[in-house]
């Protein structure tokens, strides 16, 4: 079985993206500029944009994190948005998900420029995107994308099976699968007989949010495995991460599958950097 080392890809990628941007730098006189907004303490949520922040600094990009208290109101959350909106060295801003409960997500994406969504998330990018042209790519999905790319997994005239229909990966999967001419199939929690579509493909991307749900018996022989999945779960006294699909069970029955850690997780922040790179540009091409 080929593991799918995401880590590696998105080493290889950030590299890449760090001459880029010095080359870009260069001419332009100023990183590109990513802001991400924290609401609340969320110890996940903190995790995740201190990896975000480490990452921006290893390839160029100039990077702040706000951090807001968990009662702050539509409005303070506005006026944060609405001054990096208007901040010329600010290409992209990020608000950090989940939030808390009296904030309505949907309401503080929209304040963002769509001009400066790295996330693709504001209902503009999401127009965009799935009508084929594009501002910028789901991160998570375009990064498993990268990840078939680079060990040449062929995805045109392929069945794809993917599994959960968030925003976030889904129903982005779903597009980004049969624009490259897959097949595909999206599954979610109202699928009957989910086994019987996960066995009839060649490629099954799980986003199911379930710990350890699949394994070898709900893959055909020689199928590609990707698992968006990640989770924390006590084993042997000790908190380990894992995904949706039981990897140690694949050796020998699957072609290739993704890890975690290591494998889908690293290439989320990549895209993350890569997208706000080229909002960077285009802002720039069009002044």
């Amino acid at each position: 079985m080929i593991k799918l080392d995401g880590l590696e890809v998105s080493n290889r990628l950030r590299e890449s993206l760090k001459g880029q941007i010095a080359t870009w730098e260069a001419d332009n006189k100023r990183p590109p500029g990513l802001s991400v907004i924290l609401v609340g303490e969320d110890p996940a949520s903190q995790v995740y944009v201190a990896h975000k922040e480490k990452a921006c600094g290893q390839v160029g990009i100039k990077s702040e994190v706000i951090k807001m208290s968990a009662v702050s109101t539509f409005t303070e959350v506005e006026a944060r948005i609405d001054k990096l909106n208007n901040d010329p060295n600010i290409d992209g801003i990020l608000v950090q998900l989940p939030l808390p409960k009296h904030l309505n997500e949907r309401k503080v994406l929209e304040l963002i420029d769509p001009k400066k969504d790295p996330d693709g998330l504001t209902i503009e990018n999401i127009g965009l995107f799935y009508g084929g042209t594009h501002r910028v790519k789901s991160c998570t999905p375009n990064g498993v994308m990268e990840i078939l790319k680079h060990y040449n997994i062929e995805v045109e005239g392929k069945k794809a099976v993917v599994i959960g229909r968030s925003q976030i990966v889904g129903l982005p999967m779903f597009n980004l699968l049969q624009q490259a001419n897959a097949t595909v199939t999206l599954c979610h929690s109202r699928t009957a007989n989910l086994r019987e579509h996960t066995l009839g493909a060649d490629i099954v991307v799980a986003a199911a949010g379930i710990p350890e749900f699949l394994g070898k018996d709900d893959f055909k022989k020689d199928s590609v495995v990707i698992d968006v999945g990640i989770h924390r779960k006590e084993i042997d006294g000790k908190n380990k991460l894992v995904g949706d699909v039981r990897y140690a069970e694949l050796d020998g029955w699957v072609k290739a599958a993704t890890p975690v850690p290591k494998g889908v997780g690293p290439m989320t922040i990549t895209m993350l950097l890569q997208n706000t790179f080229e909002l960077a540009q285009a802002k720039t091409s069009i002044n």
